[in-house]
């Protein structure tokens, strides 16, 4: 599965670049180097993020996380799962690291969904810093709430469509 998805995506690539040589040389050119910048700038961070995974992995006490995030936890596990997705600071390197450790560690595929699916709608640094100021505040909390049940939808979807 990985090796086909990495086939796919270097193909992808490919005919992009493909698409960006037949137009003009510059396009091509600023598209590599827009990439290639881009590839440095995250290199550091998805490398500590993924190591600092594994550290937190072997550090979380795993009978824990099987008692409160695991498959059998139910609707606690999902309750709280959601909300640690929620107060989780930061980009997708910390919050998909955080949910890869949680099921390194032994939470339920439905628990880290439901927590990573909390996470992108609801992340309070996001929310407060720039949600909030941009928008009107009635908007932003019609969003949240409107937004409530789809960590618990997408959780209860995964396991409709097949034992994750």
């Amino acid at each position: 599965m990985n090796l086909a998805l990495g086939v796919m995506l270097w193909t992808v690539a490919a005919a992009l670049a493909l698409i960006a040589s037949r137009r003009s040389r510059v396009l091509l050119h600023d598209g590599a180097r827009n990439g290639a910048t881009e590839f440095l700038f995250l290199l550091p961070r998805l490398t500590i993020g993924v190591i600092g995974s594994g550290f937190l992995a072997e550090m979380l006490p795993q009978h824990l996380m099987a008692q409160w995030l695991g498959p059998g936890s139910g609707p606690v596990g999902l309750v709280l799962a959601s909300i640690a997705g929620a107060f989780t600071p930061g980009g997708p390197v910390v919050g998909f690291a955080i949910g890869a450790t949680a099921l390194k560690g032994g939470a339920g595929a439905p628990q880290v969904i439901a927590y990573s699916t909390a996470w992108a709608l609801f992340a309070f640094g996001r929310l407060f810093i720039y949600e909030v100021p941009f928008m009107p505040a009635r908007v932003v909390w019609l969003r949240v709430a409107v937004s409530l049940p789809l960590p618990f939808l997408a959780a209860g979807a995964a396991l409709l469509i097949g034992r994750p």
